[in-house]
């Protein structure tokens, strides 16, 4: 029997409460769901309230901020992972449409995901940056979901609880954009002894995750529900799955963060990428990335998600590569190059050590620099408004 510190619990909102509830009850490792009322001012809400509250928000200068229709779900870890039942929830609903789901419009049916703690919040906000990623590939806009600690939340009145299982022929608008979650991710393992590797690990890379693949950590190896190819001898032990399979892994930490990163980079960098990053090569004049990108946003490294630049120090140079006449401080590395009969300044990521391009001084005011950047080994996030 499971006990309390076994178990786990979420707060949701996917639209109207009646299918998201219906849904996440039938996934394999949910215990229990219980649809409410979270997130807004009212302590004694009730449906007719929020509903109300939404006509004077809509209609007046109501200040109070409403309840979003929400199901509280109590889930066992070992069985389905917080990444996981986010991934289902991500795809499940449609997270860019503000204040609506579907043809359901009103602030009580914006999507919500309501934590207990900052580890779920890191969680949910990986899991959101890689979703986002996928969304923007696809042409649909920035993620509107509101992720906070849960506050004020009220359970639903009895005759909202499991309504599509009293009621099969019930309305249902639940429904997603149909684009699929990315499900490439490393899935790490730490001993339960004290184990010094692990805690480098933590401090060096796990505490400040910002890579586009999910991290999922695990420290009780023996009950993990993947199947790994090889026993573990070795701590952390970091495993790369595409879907279900295991892919590589990378043993044991040492401190050398850019190995880790290059490693990572092997697998997640397409082919044209590679060959900037690893071998130094340039991409062709006028045909990179982001080249005429004019949003405001970061310009960050594809493989450790660091901050290299900001959009704001973007400028056309006429070079046909994005140019910047700043970099975010601490972002770069600097190195003599001397190759094809020139002496240049290469710059590096100094997270991962990539290759990224070079820096000359004949940039604007106030620097006179221009970092020249091959825009295939760039990844680029709009600043949410």
């Amino acid at each position: 029997m499971l006990k309390n510190n076994d178990i786990e619990t979420i707060v949701l909102g996917m639209g109207c409460f009646w299918g998201a509830e219906r849904f996440l009850n039938n996934l394999k490792g949910v215990i229990t769901t219980e649809t409410g009322y979270a997130g807004g001012d009212d302590l004694q809400a009730n449906y007719n309230k929020v509903l109300q509250l939404e006509k004077e928000i809509t209609h007046t200068n109501c200040a109070e901020i409403n309840h979003s229709e929400v199901v509280k779900v109590t889930f066992n870890p070992e069985e389905i992972s917080l990444t996981e039942l986010l991934i289902h929830f991500w795809q499940k609903h449609n997270p860019t449409q503000g204040n609506r789901q579907g043809n359901d419009i009103g602030s009580n049916y914006r999507s919500v995901i309501y934590t207990n703690n900052d580890n779920q919040i890191a969680i949910a906000n990986q899991t959101k940056k890689t979703y986002q990623a996928a969304l923007d590939l696809a042409g649909f806009p920035l993620i509107t979901t509101e992720i906070s600690i849960l506050r004020n939340y009220i359970p639903a009145e009895e005759f909202h609880q499991a309504y599509l299982q009293k009621n099969p022929n019930g309305y249902c608008g639940l429904g997603g954009t149909g684009v699929i979650y990315p499900v490439d991710f490393l899935l790490v393992f730490y001993t339960q002894e004290n184990c010094s590797q692990c805690k480098l690990f933590e401090l060096d890379i796990a505490n400040h995750w910002q890579a586009p693949i999910s991290l999922v950590k695990n420290s009780k190896q023996e009950e993990s529900n993947k199947e790994l190819k090889y026993k573990l001898t070795s701590f952390p032990t970091i495993i790369l799955f595409k879907g279900q399979q295991e892919i590589d892994r990378f043993s044991g930490y040492d401190g050398r963060a850019k190995t880790f990163w290059q490693w990572l980079g092997k697998h997640i960098l397409t082919r044209e990428q590679s060959i900037i990053a690893f071998q130094k090569g340039t991409e062709r004049a006028g045909t990179g990335q982001h080249l005429f990108e004019k949003n405001e946003g970061d310009f960050n490294d594809p493989i450790s998600g660091e901050l290299l630049f900001k959009s704001s120090d973007k400028y056309d140079s006429g070079s046909g590569w994005p140019s910047f006449f700043d970099a975010h401080e601490g972002a770069l590395t600097f190195h003599t190059d001397i190759t094809h009969g020139m002496e240049r300044v290469e710059i590096r990521s100094a997270s991962s050590g990539i290759h990224l391009g070079h820096v000359f001084e004949d940039g604007p005011a106030p620097t006179k620099k221009r970092f020249c950047v091959n825009g295939n080994v760039l990844t680029f996030s709009r600043k949410e408004v």
